[in-house]
């Protein structure tokens, strides 16, 4: 199938172009480069051996996104979206505008061109503080600790009441855990602009000693050791999650809502030793206060995504620090973000 990936340039975007390409499937991408850059499709390219189409647009921007639809698509997969939960917390307004407000006229022009199949990288923030634990598809949402989560709760919504008026429409809503590691090859991976907020390439740009230490927000949290646990799941198998949707589920009408995580929860510090142990390098770091929006621990239940779509978490907690150790050693993490 043509598949429309929006954020396809971004650290989960452009792995899920590689899943799809090696699915058989024939991705155009679109993405702002707001946090990503074009040099992102020469290691896609390297990966694949095919250099998929691709625009610089907004997908808020309705002339520009119909003609990126161009001939036409098969579907669409829609990761385009900001995600820093701190700067959300700062920065509200935005971060409704960016995420819900593209969203809407997105679906707008895809209701205007007929393209009905719709997978959306949404989030586990969408649980909010956890009741209990592992968490399920069929708990209920609405209850997020900050406004990313909020934007994403608003897109699920939003979609869900526009497939419920047009029951043509397939929708499937992807809640991913916590995404970590590079692609094997060293030729894709996390590369932020700027300070990471995310864990992994802080861990990783301290162990290069581009930064001195690692900040760790919360140690005294009711957790094994006080610090946050996260269900850390490799990046391609969150990749080969949308692969599998896209191609499982295109034409079932109706929403779907799959998990993907390992179903294994990991403290951050725990998360640390590993890579430090796994790369025999060390990763200083230093307590802080906790961030407002953090929860103290979430993992997923998985069994949904394993019946439905055959998916499951292949690889492990080793595998996801030597990948991005691999990464970050391999210069073009450097070359691709404004850290140095």
């Amino acid at each position: 199938m043509r598949i429309l990936v929006t954020g396809g340039t971004g650290f989960v975007g452009s792995h899920v172009v590689v899943a799809l390409i090696e699915a058989g499937h024939e991705p155009v991408i679109v993405d702002n480069l707001s946090n990503s850059k074009l040099s992102v499709i020469d290691g896609i390219e390297s990966i694949t051996g095919f250099r998929p189409p691709f625009f610089h647009l907004d997908v808020g921007d309705q002339l520009a996104l119909r003609d990126a639809i161009g001939e036409g698509v098969d579907g669409v997969v829609h990761l385009a979206a900001w995600k820093a939960v701190g700067e959300s917390v700062a920065k509200p307004l935005r971060y409704y505008g960016n995420n819900v407000g593209a969203t809407v006229r997105m679906l707008e022009v895809l209701s205007e061109v007929g393209v009905r199949n719709l997978v959306f990288s949404s989030s586990a923030t969408v649980y909010g503080e956890p009741q209990e634990l592992p968490l399920r598809e069929d708990m209920a949402t609405g209850r997020a600790t900050n406004p990313y989560g909020w934007t994403k709760i608003m897109m699920e919504q939003v979609m869900a009441d526009l497939a419920f008026s047009d029951p043509s429409w397939s929708m499937t809503f992807l809640r991913y855990f916590n995404p970590v590691g590079a692609h094997e090859s060293g030729r894709i991976g996390e590369a932020p602009h700027g300070e990471p907020t995310n864990l992994m390439p802080y861990v990783s740009q301290v162990a290069a000693e581009i930064r001195p230490s690692l900040p760790v927000f919360g140690t005294d949290y009711p957790t094994r050791d006080g610090t946050p646990i996260r269900d850390y799941v490799h990046v391609m198998d969150v990749a080969e999650g949308h692969a599998r949707a896209i191609g499982a589920l295109s034409g079932e009408i109706g929403t779907h809502i799959y998990n993907l995580g390992t179903g294994r929860g990991t403290t951050v510090l725990e998360l640390v030793s590993e890579f430090e142990s796994t790369n025999q390098v060390s990763v200083p770091w230093q307590g802080h206060a906790r961030r407002p929006g953090d929860v103290a621990e979430t993992w997923a239940a998985v069994e949904r995504a394993e019946r439905d779509l055959d998916w499951r978490a292949k690889r492990d907690l080793s595998d996801m620090c030597r990948d991005a150790w691999h990464w970050q050693r391999s210069g073009l993490a450097a070359s691709r973000s404004d850290q140095h």
